[in-house]
This record gives C-alpha cells, structure tokens and sequence, in this order.
C-alpha cells in the first residue's frame, strides 16, 4: 500500500438484478482499492473474485425485482473482505465445472485467502477474503 490510512475502511453499494450491475461492480470495487492506495495483482484477483461473486448472485441468488448488496473493507487484520449479500435460496460451494458454467466459486476458493458463506434473511452472503500487509495512520 502506498498511501497511509485510518482503518477499518468500509465500502458498500446495492445493485440491480441487471447483467451490467457485475461490470459495475467490479469497477466500483477497482476505484476503492485504487483509494486506499492499493494496486497490483493482488487488487486484480480482488476484483475477479467481485466478478464471479456478483455474477453468481445474478444467476443465483437474486429474484426478479431484486438486487444484491456489495461490501468492501479494508480491515486492521490486514485482510480485504468482500461479501455479496443476495436474497436467494440455496448453499453455494465449489463443484466440478459444467461446460461453460460452474468456475465462479472455483476461481474463488483459488484466489481468496478464505471464503465462506453465511446466512441472511433471506438469503444468504458469500464472502472472501484476502490477506494484504495493511499501513496505518497514528494516532
């Protein structure tokens, strides 16, 4: 990180059951790592794990009308976490690959550091995390 910082930093965003809504999350989620001074690999597969996330959420996880909620932290731990919080049923978890679909929480589970899925009403939030070194401001 080059930029010191006063932590936790908390970022979140609700967005639309829209196919655009995971370019845009993904985006939003570039421009806060970009602001709080963190760049690089790491940051990339940051946003790929958003993507596939977001994606899944989509397809998944949001009926018509709905949408999924997106939270970003960057926490004292010196970890990045991301939950995606939808309103459907059902447990995600990693599976063999079908053709074209099934990688999305494979590319997670390569990716993260840690991941997980916790419960909502409804719903579910399919988190992960990543393990960042993390400079703070003093005091």
């Amino acid at each position: 990180m080059n930029e010191t910082m006063q932590l936790p930093e908390l970022r979140e965003r609700f967005f639309r059951r829209e196919r655009r809504s995971v370019r845009a999350a993904r985006e939003y989620v570039r421009d806060a790592l970009a602001d709080w001074g963190f760049g690089g690999a790491r940051a990339d597969d940051v946003v790929v794990c958003v993507s596939e996330l977001a994606t899944n959420a989509l397809v998944h996880g949001v009926p018509p009308g709905r949408g999924y909620r997106l939270m970003l932290w960057l926490r004292e731990e010196g970890q990045i976490r991301v939950e995606v919080h939808d309103s459907g049923d059902g447990e995600p978890g990693v599976r063999v690959p079908d053709g074209e679909s099934g990688r999305g929480l494979v590319i997670v589970h390569a990716l993260a550091d840690r991941w997980g899925v916790g419960e909502r009403v409804p719903g579910k939030i399919v988190w992960c995390e990543f393990d960042v070194r993390v400079v703070t401001a003093s005091r």
